[in-house]
């Protein structure tokens, strides 16, 4: 179901969703997994022209998308993605969630399956700055990207871009598009280089797809 939601007057979407509703083509079935309040759902909603649905663990969010007239449901991205079927949708996101997971590897086994590509996004451990603050402090980061204190933080699994394409190559997945933020939310001069974007990436955006799918 397209919705026409959009968003505020003068207000943009964050510059990592913008990338990602960049990354589907319009008219395309889309699940995002992990939707949140709905905000990347709007985006491509207004966009894109797709047919968009979302999975959102909080009742919070569930509400907050179906007061929007949003379609999502709730649903946890470890255990429900499991009752999707195969290629029923085009792109399967999950944005800024995977570090969230309990089973990362299986939560991408289920989204190549049921999607002909997969979006992920997640901040990169890797980053510099998050390096210097372990080695001055010997304490976990708070950053604008992990900004919760390590005994409140709902991340389990974080990784660093170099963790992740490894991931990627072990389950034969085929990176078609790779993009790295900074600190401030903007593109990397470094995306053609994954060995330096993994030092001064804040964050990473892939487009995934399994080389084995027909």
């Amino acid at each position: 179901m397209t919705q026409n939601a959009s968003q505020p007057s003068g207000q943009k979407a964050r510059i990592d969703l913008q990338i990602i509703a960049g990354m589907i083509s319009p008219g395309s079935r889309v699940l995002d997994v992990g939707c949140g309040d709905g905000e990347l759902l709007r985006l491509l909603s207004s966009t894109r022209d797709v047919d968009c649905r979302g999975i959102e663990l909080s009742q919070q969010g569930v509400n907050a998308c179906v007061a929007q007239g949003l379609s999502v449901v709730q649903g946890n991205a470890d255990t429900d993605l499991a009752n999707y079927p195969t290629r029923g949708f085009d792109y399967v996101i999950l944005s800024q969630t995977l570090q969230a997971t309990r089973e990362p590897r299986k939560v991408l086994e289920e989204m190549v399956r049921i999607g002909r590509y997969a979006i992920v996004s997640f901040p990169n451990f890797g980053y510099w700055r998050v390096r210097l603050h372990v080695l001055r402090t010997g304490r976990m980061p708070v950053t604008g990207l992990l900004p919760h204190a390590w005994y409140d933080t709902p991340n389990i699994h974080l990784c660093a871009i170099n963790d992740f394409t490894r991931l990627a190559r072990q389950m034969n997945l085929l990176v078609e598009r790779f993009v790295t933020l900074d600190s401030d939310g903007k593109v990397n001069r470094f995306n053609r280089f994954p060995a330096c974007a993994n030092l001064f990436a804040a964050q990473a955006l892939f487009l995934l797809r399994d080389k084995s799918a027909p």
